[in-house]
């Protein structure tokens, strides 16, 4: 036995997996040669496991590279290998939470995404940024151009406009064949500006009260998955206000710009601050914000109480709605959703490991079939509409599109809508000229409140 009283021969662990700090303030947390040495030493561990083999293209990438090496082994791989790798990882999270048996506190100390954010921190500060990427992540931005000239963005980025998006992908990178986000004139910020009147008979009436987090692809992209969620609020009895401050930093994230998601988190929490003082709850509206300022923040700024009290604070819309009907119950009134119901359980949403909570919220709507696919969308925020990178998010997502053709649901939700999005693309792929047209797409308040008649 050690001195810790464990059992050093023990194969993986049977601890709790836990994530360590994000050192971004540190200058060795930048340092290229470690972070070059780090990758070879946990990619390492990774040959001789393999058990991430399917989860994504990173990994067979990786394997690849050792295996057509002039040794087989680690020691033969370079740092082109580890940019070939890391230009596959969405930061998705499933190789952490659902695969490794290797993670801390396990002495072996592995935690693959973590490490990949950590090489494109490096990278930046080295001076390696991709332009049309981070332009593409300024979201807040993005979204109050497009706001005035809606209809004519969504025009212009149309994949039935052949010539200009032929011309944005010769420009830009874009990939042509890409579903893009459409703007709408009338944010959900817009359509929210005053609370809606709770429902006096609701179980939650004088109990709860809400703050929507909006987020960005919500507030500017998809304003009636807002609408929806405070509809559904209010119908249970809570006060229910949207507060949007800014973006959660989820693209930023991606680039690997650690210090500007600190900075977003910091001024986020400091917003909500109040709210969370006056009794107020945090509802996320997608996955990738509630991964943010559930886990990802707090290992930014440990030593920051209003993020930790955010943190704490904050709960997906689907697992708010669960945790209401378990504590004080819903409002009457649910009927059946016709032709069924099939949910991706997005691999953001996975990764806050608190269950498949959208299928368990909408299993609360009678007589309805609800299914649910858990398999990577393949999408990952601007991973999947780049030129070098949509053709992966093809191959990653397919097999997920052929999984949710085959359950036949007239309905397809995600907790992720740029990956509801991109299935719903894959989707009409899958499905036979001679069958029924692809499912609708909604995220899965919206399916709930349709079953409230709201």
């Amino acid at each position: 036995m050690s001195e810790d009283g464990k059992d050093p021969r023990r194969e993986g662990s049977l601890d709790a997996p836990f994530r360590r700090p994000i050192e971004w303030r540190d200058d060795d947390y930048y340092d290229l040669e470690k972070v070059h040495a780090e990758l070879q030493r946990q990619f390492d561990v990774c040959h001789t496991c393999r058990r991430c083999f399917n989860l994504c293209d990173s990994f067979p990438r990786l394997f690849d590279a050792i295996d057509e090496s002039a040794t087989g082994e680690v020691d033969s791989i370079g740092r082109k290998d580890h940019d070939h790798v890391e230009a596959a990882c969405t930061l998705c999270d499933m190789c952490f939470l659902t695969k490794c048996p290797y993670v801390p506190p396990h002495p072996f100390d592995i935690d693959i995404p973590h490490l990949i954010l950590r090489y494109r921190a490096a990278k930046r500060r080295a001076g390696e940024r991709e332009f049309v990427r981070e332009q593409l992540g300024k979201t807040d931005r993005n979204g109050k151009l497009a706001k005035p000239v809606a209809p004519i963005a969504n025009w212009a980025t149309a994949r039935s406009n052949t010539p200009l998006r032929k011309l944005l992908e010769a420009i830009a990178k874009i990939d042509a064949e890409a579903e893009l986000p459409r703007y709408h004139s009338k944010t959900a910020t817009d359509r929210l500006k005053g609370p809606i009147a709770p429902n006096p008979e609701g179980p939650a009436f004088g109990r709860r009260k809400v703050a929507l987090y909006a987020t960005c692809f919500v507030d500017y992209n998809e304003p009636d998955t807002a609408v929806a969620a405070a509809k559904v609020l209010a119908h249970q009895g809570c006060e229910v206000e949207l507060v949007y401050p800014e973006c959660c930093g989820m693209p930023q994230l991606e680039a690997g710009d650690v210090a500007d998601v600190a900075g977003r988190a910091e001024r986020v929490a400091r917003v909500f601050a109040p709210w969370i003082a006056d009794g107020y709850d945090v509802v996320a509206l997608t996955a990738s914000c509630g991964l943010m300022m559930k886990f990802e923040w707090p290992l930014m700024l440990a030593e920051d109480e209003a993020v930790q009290a955010l943190s704490r604070a904050t709960r997906d819309i689907s697992q708010y709605v669960v945790e209401l009907n378990r504590e004080l119950g819903l409002a009457p009134g649910l009927a059946a959703v016709p032709g069924g119901v099939t949910i991706h359980h997005a691999c953001h949403a996975r990764a806050q490991n608190m269950g498949a909570k959208s299928a368990e919220m909408l299993r609360l709507i009678p007589d309805t079939a609800i299914e649910l696919v858990e398999r990577c969308s393949g999408h990952g925020g601007t991973f999947g509409v780049m030129r070098e990178t949509f053709p992966v998010a093809v191959k990653v997502g397919r097999p997920t599109a052929r999984q949710i053709a085959a359950k036949g649901s007239e309905t397809l939700c995600s907790d992720c809508p740029l990956a509801c999005k991109h299935l719903g693309q894959l989707l009409v792929a899958e499905t036979s000229p001679d069958a029924k047209a692809p499912p609708r797409q909604a995220h899965p308040i919206e399916i709930l409140a349709q079953a409230y008649g709201l």
